[in-house]
């Protein structure tokens, strides 16, 4: 007998949506399905639990091929992408060199310099690039904005001097007065941008593969900058750059052609790969608008850079798994090259393990994983072509508030993009400090027995310059969401008291178990010391092991119904000598909170607050 072979499309009909709503209603037992299923997002839009093949319907772009206009899909073909890492050349131009030369050995094709205003000179920019192929990697400065004109030149001429043929040669001068405004609240008038941009664009002539005007999001998303957010400002950003240049006579192509973005990629791992797909989109409308010559004029160059915002300084090798899929993100949704930062950057400067990990980490998605060999994998998936749609949708609104209320310099220049990112940063914390938002080793699952205080060299500035904000403005919020989860437990770990919360299991095996697992976790995150224990018999049995253990904290972990007769029986015994706790919001809590028991803690509770509350009662 022959044997039978599988027809999928035969004996596997297809399904309608409209029989996986009928199924999903029946599973859900009468709950409602956008309360349960749908996810809203900080962006501003839902998200579906599945999508089909007909909500590609309304998205022309899916039949873009890539480095196609509008290039949605990538600006080039394949899916290469730079490795960079930077190196700070302003204390020794030497070992800046010396450290270039090693690197360039190590994985490495492209480079970040950040040079010293001070000593530019031509001796400076020889000393520095010594030994370096210029043709054969990519080049990337910051100098101050007054002097990166000049940098262009005195580059052009130390590459004629080595024989280079000018127009091969690729890089960028990171030149974005904006962003100094952002970052330093310097108060710089219209006109003098405007002046600065554009000798940029006429000086860029004499290097031609060189961008040299920058567009700088990458400091809103340190400042905890939601996708669409970052992306909508990006834009208005780019397109305040424009204007300037167009109306100061500089020619379409010319001024597209000279600008680059600096952006961030955070830890939302889709939304990442959508912003970036949605970035290329918008920004080649942006162009085309301005009737250039050549699409290419409409080619979106991105650099991309790992978040500081959600890096953590305790358990810090959980920021290297942050960063990963950040890079991730980043790498799949084709951007034209990449920095990693260190893992430890937030307490200290990188060390050579640090930055070579950091490095590794790109290399491991090129030679192992071969990110670098599909371009846009992410294409045609329902979910993603849909989150980029949507994601366009609510930055592009984002984009024309700013054009039609003046433009991103006067909103930079008023302190709204500054207010917006404040108001931003608070929801943020906000939703950290009740575990909305989970930074795993900080608010959810930390390391219950690491100090952190001697390993604190000093806290990276987010704008990476070791400066203070001048006056003038307004400046964007340093602020990691971290940060007050941190100073809690710093504040514990240096007040020379370690307080001992103990668990009073009792009752119903299963909850309290689960209880004294939820509970264990929520009070570390402040570095007090948890005591687990098996069960007690009695109330009192657990009250009189945990005064015998020294505890500061008691905390009773049973099961709901059980709660109304033991909650009273240990807070009797107890008798105030000990802060007691009741894990869980029994539907009995307020005949408890009747008898004077005011702790509960739960998954609704603001974990923040409640453990500075005890803070304050244990660490006087």
């Amino acid at each position: 007998m022959a044997e039978k072979k599988l027809n999928l499309l035969a004996d596997f009909p297809a399904v309608t949506t409209e029989a996986w709503m009928a199924k999903i209603e029946t599973d859900l037992k009468g709950a409602d399905f956008t309360k349960k299923l749908v996810w809203r997002t900080n962006e501003g839009f839902n998200v579906m639990p599945f999508y089909r093949a007909e909500n590609l319907e309304s998205i022309e772009t899916t039949n873009s091929a890539p480095g196609v206009f509008p290039y949605v899909r990538g600006i080039k073909a394949d899916n290469h992408w730079l490795v960079r890492q930077n190196i700070d050349a302003k204390q020794d131009v030497k070992a800046a060199n010396a450290k270039a030369l090693d690197i360039l050995n190590k994985g490495v094709n492209s480079l970040g310099f950040k040079l010293d205003k001070n000593q530019l000179s031509k001796e400076y920019i020889a000393t520095l690039l010594n030994g370096i192929c210029a043709d054969c990697v990519e080049l990337n400065f910051t100098v101050c904005i007054r002097r990166s004109a000049e940098l262009v030149c005195l580059l052009a001429d130390y590459f004629k001097t080595q024989g280079y043929d000018l127009a091969q040669l690729k890089g960028s001068i990171n030149c974005d007065p904006i962003n100094r405004m952002l970052l330093k609240g310097k108060k710089i008038d219209k006109a003098t941008v405007t002046a600065f941009v554009k000798a940029m664009a006429e000086t860029r002539k004499q290097l031609p593969g060189y961008r040299v005007i920058g567009i700088n999001s990458i400091s809103l998303n340190n400042a905890g900058a939601y996708c669409a957010q970052e992306l909508g400002y990006a834009l208005a950003w780019g397109a305040q750059y424009m204007e300037m240049l167009t109306e100061a006579g500089v020619s379409t192509d010319e001024a597209a052609l000279a600008i680059k973005f600096n952006m961030g990629v955070g830890g939302n791992y889709f939304m990442e790969i959508a912003k970036f797909r949605a970035a290329r989109l918008l920004w080649a409308k942006i162009i085309k608008a301005y009737n250039p010559k050549c699409d290419c004029a409409a080619k979106m160059h991105i650099h991309a850079e790992t978040s500081i915002f959600n890096k953590t300084i305790y358990d810090a090798h959980v920021n290297l798994l942050r960063s990963e899929t950040e890079a991730m993100s980043a790498a799949l949704a084709g951007v034209e090259s990449l920095t990693v930062q260190p893992f430890d950057i937030t307490y200290k400067s990188a060390d050579d393990f640090s930055e070579r990990i950091a490095r590794n980490q790109q290399l491991l998605l090129c030679e192992e994983s071969h990110f670098d060999k599909v371009t846009d994998p992410a294409a045609g998936s329902y979910y993603i072509e849909n989150l980029t749609a949507n994601i366009a949708e609510q930055a592009w609104k984002l984009f024309l508030d700013i054009e039609n209320n003046g433009g991103f310099f006067a909103a930079v220049e008023s302190g709204k993009i500054q207010e917006e990112m404040k108001t931003t940063a608070a929801k943020r914390l906000k939703d950290v400090s009740a575990r909305k938002e989970v930074l795993l080793g900080t608010n959810q699952f930390p390391n219950f027995n690491e100090n952190a205080a001697e390993k604190i060299v000093a806290e990276t500035c987010q704008c990476k310059c070791g400066c203070s904000t001048e006056s003038g403005l307004e400046s964007l919020p340093h602020v990691r969401a971290a940060q007050e989860f941190e100073a809690l437990r710093l504040e514990t770990e240096r007040s020379g008291k370690r307080p001992k919360a103990f668990m009073l299991t009792i009752g119903n095996l299963a909850m309290r178990l689960a209880r004294a697992q939820f509970s264990c976790n929520f009070l570390a995150c402040a570095g007090y010391e948890v005591i687990d224990n098996l069960g007690f018999e009695t109330v009192e049995a657990g009250v009189a092991a945990a005064q015998k253990a020294g505890a500061d904290i008691i905390v009773l972990c049973s099961s709901d119904d059980e709660y109304a007769d033991f909650a009273p029986a240990a807070f009797k015994a107890i008798n105030g000598k000990q802060i007691f706790i009741v894990a869980g919001a029994p539907a009995c809590m307020d005949d408890l909170k009747a008898q004077g028991i005011e702790n509960f803690i739960h998954v609704r509770a603001n974990v923040l607050d409640t453990l500075k509350s005890f803070n304050a009662q244990l660490l006087k």
